[in-house]
Parts: structure tokens; C-alpha cells; sequence
């Protein structure tokens, strides 16, 4: 297929996002949930390798049937979305048609698949609900469209069109449908205990990995372990692909759990959970992810802030000072930073300063519209003069420094808004009671999402992300009456 249809059904489909998000009439409402299943579509005929459209015709039914069934039980019992969502999570799987090669999150698709189906139903029936993530409506539209049309001056349409047709267009979806689901205090308590049983299944894994030194899914994380510097430090992901998002979905269960544990008046809850975070909390080590510990203290912090005030930004200023301290007091940080040249900063961080200082210059070469969705790597590579096709050095590890270099300023500031409503919207009345409680930890860990974000570009990559967005909203509709009724 031509590239320049994929440009085109990028438009459509972040504008169809768009006018789904942000319309109050039904008939414009439906046209842009068509524009969207009509440039998914096309976006994904543009990405199918040549020879086995027919196999993956006849996969599009079968699933289309399956979808079906799908959406006529979440019509009836709507929370079994979220329960669904959160299940395949982690699920990603490896895909092989012809020369192509990816780990996709196949079952994750087809709940979105179920959720298009169920909001097309009840927009053809009596729902006249508009406008359900609230006050994120206007920047998650946006950003959607932005992201969209920026693929029309996009240096990699293909990498581009990967990311909406994978990432940004399905789970806008999926956000929407989630957020209008009725508040039910039963139902989140199913969340937190199915969160909280897969955090302490996925951690039990990863501990029996470190101990019997095998790793699933990934050959690179294998040979990274094979040259590891010391025989003690040793990768696991678990049921992940990367350790980094094993270790953040650790990180998250274990604040959540934190959270009851702190909250819940019913001793026998508070220590269960606390059981189960010290068991999370182990199986998280061995990840040696540092994108998630950083998550982990400041999500820490900010739980201590929201539930103790004062005595919590005291806890705040002590861990940032312990931190400076510890950080020059390592050998290690000491001799890297005494390093001559500019380049003792990129020892430290392992390189990444260096990757974050050039991906700035890739923005600041391109402040309007960036280089388009997916052209970072493509951009960063032009800029240092890295050879090869698809250069892997070039890979981004910074979400706001890649969306600024493929969205250019709009991306940017977009991205910047997204992230402090949420979090307004998340932290707001965050009181005693249940609902507070589960508005704390939805919040808390939409905090531990996004600070990872700044040390590793998977931010809309993930699912999680986008449903605790949902979340937030559905938390914040939640009152004491509500919660009675539920």
C-alpha cells in the first residue's frame, strides 16, 4: 500500500479520536468512531507483510466473531472490561508472518475490539453520555490528533504508523469505554485484589529466575546477564518481555498495597496486604531496574505527602537530602564524576544523558512540528550520522524528550497539560473512607507511570497508563452517596 494512504489514515484516525472524545451529538460521535475502525483498518493493511493478507483476513474474522460475544457480555456486566484490560496487561506475544518478527499484546487488542463493539451499541441505543474522561477530554483529544497528523511530515511512516495503529489509537479507545463505567466499590476491590494476585504471582516468578538463573522471552536480557559484571546481579522479567516493565508493574502493585495497608481499617486487610507488598517487594529487586526504584521513592512520597500532609513533605526534604548524600558518598558516582571531559555526566547515567542532550537537539532543530510520530530514531541517527536501516543506539529512553522531538512544542505542551490534570484530578479528595483511599491509589500509581516515563519511552506503549486515566475519572465521580448505593 502506498505510504501516503497510511499519512492519511493517520489524520483520520487521530481526528476521528478526537471528535469521539470531544462531540456531544450522537451522529458525530459514531462518524468518528468510524473514521477511527476505518483507519485502523488501513494502517493496518499498510503494515501487513506482503503474502499472508489472507491469513490475517481470516484471523480478523474469527476475532471479529469472538468480539462479538465479547461486547454483548461487557454490555450486561460492564466492569468485566477493566478485569479484562488488567489481566492481559503483561500478555504479549510473539508473532512470526513471514520475515516479520514482534511481540504484540494480541489478547489486550481483542478487548479493545470488545470495547469499540460495546460503545458502538450504546451509541446506536439510549446512552447520551458525551465527554466521560472529564477534564481530560480536551487534552487526550488533542494530543490523539496531534499525533495523528503528524504523521503526515513523519521521517518513518512505517515506525509511525506502528505506533498509532498499536499504541495511540487503540487505547485512546479503551481509555474512553473505561471511563464510563458506573463507579462500584465491589468492583475496584476485585481490581486491588486481582492487581495485587498478579503482582505476587508475576514477583514469585521473577524470584525463581534469579534463584535457577533462567529468563523467559528475551535472548538480550540472557547475553546482558552472561557479561554481567558481578555473579550476584542477575536480570529477570518474569512473565515481561523487558525488566523494566516487569519492574514498573511491581511498583505499582506494591504502592497500591501500601496504600490499603495505610488505609484500611481492618487490621486483617492491612496485614495481608502488607504481606503481599513484601513478597512484591522482593521479587522487584532482582529486576535492577532504576527507572523503577526512582518511580518506586517518588511514588512513595507521594503517598506519605497525600495521607500525612506536613509530616510527609518533612519525610519528602529527608529523602532528597539522603539521596544527594548517598549518590556522592558511592564510589562508583565519585569516579565517574571526577572523569575528564563532558562525558562523566553520560558515565553516571549510563549514557543516557547523551541520548536525552541530542534527542533536545532533534527538537530544537524542529520546534514546531517535530519530525512526526515515529521519526525520532530515524531524526537522531540523521544527527550523530549513525549507519544502518533501523539504528538501535538511536533508541529513545525519555518520553518528554521523544515527544517533543516528534511533535515538536504542541506535543510538548499537550503532554505537560495531560499529566497535570490527571494528577490534579487524581490527587483531589483523597480523604478517609474507601473511595478516598481508592482515589489515593489510583493517583499514586498514575504518579509511578509517569516519573518512570522520564527514564524509560513506554508511556503510551502502555496500557496501564491509559487505563488508570480512566480511572481517575471514575474515581472522582465517586461520593459517599454512590458509594452506597454501589
Amino acid at each position: 500500500m502506498n505510504s501516503e494512504l497510511a499519512r492519511a489514515a493517520g489524520v483520520v484516525g487521530g481526528t476521528g479520536v478526537a471528535v469521539l472524545l470531544l462531540a456531544t451529538r450522537r451522529d458525530l460521535r459514531v462518524a468518528g468512531l468510524v473514521a477511527w475502525a476505518a483507519a485502523c483498518s488501513v494502517l493496518a493493511v499498510f503494515l501487513a507483510p506482503h503474502g499472508h493478507h489472507r491469513l490475517i483476513a481470516a484471523a480478523a474474522v474469527v476475532g471479529a466473531l469472538g468480539a462479538v460475544a465479547g461486547a454483548w457480555l461487557v454490555l450486561r456486566v460492564p466492569w468485566l472490561l477493566a478485569v479484562a484490560t488488567l489481566a492481559c496487561v503483561p500478555a504479549r506475544i510473539p508473532v512470526h508472518v513471514g520475515s516479520t518478527k514482534a511481540n504484540l499484546l494480541l489478547p489486550l487488542y481483542a478487548v479493545v475490539a470488545v470495547a469499540a463493539l460495546a460503545l458502538a451499541w450504546e451509541l446506536f441505543g439510549e446512552q447520551t453520555r458525551a465527554r466521560e474522561l472529564g477534564p481530560l477530554t480536551w487534552p487526550i483529544a488533542l494530543f490523539v490528533a496531534w499525533e495523528g497528523i503528524s504523521l503526515t511530515w513523519s521521517q518513518d511512516v512505517r515506525q509511525g504508523a506502528i505506533e498509532l495503529l498499536f499504541f495511540v489509537l487503540p487505547f485512546s479507545v479503551l481509555a474512553l469505554v473505561l471511563a464510563r463505567l458506573q463507579w462500584s466499590r465491589g468492583w475496584a476491590l476485585v481490581l486491588y485484589l486481582q492487581l495485587a494476585l498478579m503482582a505476587l504471582i508475576f514477583a514469585v516468578i521473577g524470584i525463581v529466575q534469579y534463584e535457577s538463573r533462567n529468563i523467559f522471552w528475551n535472548p538480550k536480557v540472557k547475553v546482558d546477564n552472561a557479561y554481567a559484571p558481578s555473579g550476584w546481579f542477575y536480570r529477570v522479567n518474569s512473565v515481561f518481555y523487558d525488566p523494566s516493565i516487569y519492574g514498573r508493574f511491581l511498583v505499582i502493585g506494591v504502592l497500591v498495597g501500601l496504600v490499603v495497608a495505610l488505609r484500611h481499617r481492618d487490621p486483617w486487610w492491612a496485614l495481608a496486604a502488607t504481606l503481599t507488598l513484601v513478597v512484591t517487594w522482593l521479587g522487584l529487586l532482582p529486576s535492577f531496574s532504576q527507572s523503577s526504584f526512582i518511580a518506586l521513592i517518588v511514588g512513595v512520597l507521594a503517598a506519605a505527602v497525600a495521607i500525612w500532609r506536613q509530616r510527609g513533605l518533612a519525610l519528602v526534604g529527608f529523602a532528597a537530602v539522603a539521596f544527594v548524600v548517598a549518590g556522592f558518598a558511592s564510589p562508583q558516582v565519585r569516579h565517574r564524576l571526577e572523569g575528564k571531559g563532558s562525558s562523566s555526566l553520560s558515565n553516571v547515567t549510563s549514557g543516557r544523558s547523551t541520548l536525552v542532550s541530542k534527542g533536545i537537539r532533534v527538537g530544537v532543530h524542529h520546534p514546531v512540528g517535530g519530525v512526526g510520530v515515529g521519526g525520532f530514531r530515524r531524526a537522531y541517527a540523521d544527527l550523530v550520522h549513525l549507519k544502518g536501516k533501523n539504528p538501535k543506539a538511536a533508541a529513545s529512553h525519555t518520553t518528554p524528550v521523544t515527544v517533543a522531538a516528534e511533535t515538536g512544542l504542541p506535543g510538548l505542551a499537550l503532554l505537560i497539560w495531560l499529566a497535570v490534570v490527571s494528577l490534579a484530578v487524581g490527587f483531589r479528595r483523597v480523604g478517609a473512607g474507601f473511595a478516598g483511599t481508592a482515589r489515593l491509589a489510583f493517583a499514586v500509581a498514575l504518579t509511578v507511570i509517569l516519573v518512570h516515563s522520564l527514564f524509560y519511552n513506554a508511556l503510551f506503549e502502555d496500557p496501564t497508563f491509559w487505563g488508570l486515566l480512566a480511572f481517575v475519572v471514575v474515581g472522582a465521580r465517586a461520593d459517599r452517596p454512590a458509594e452506597v448505593r454501589a
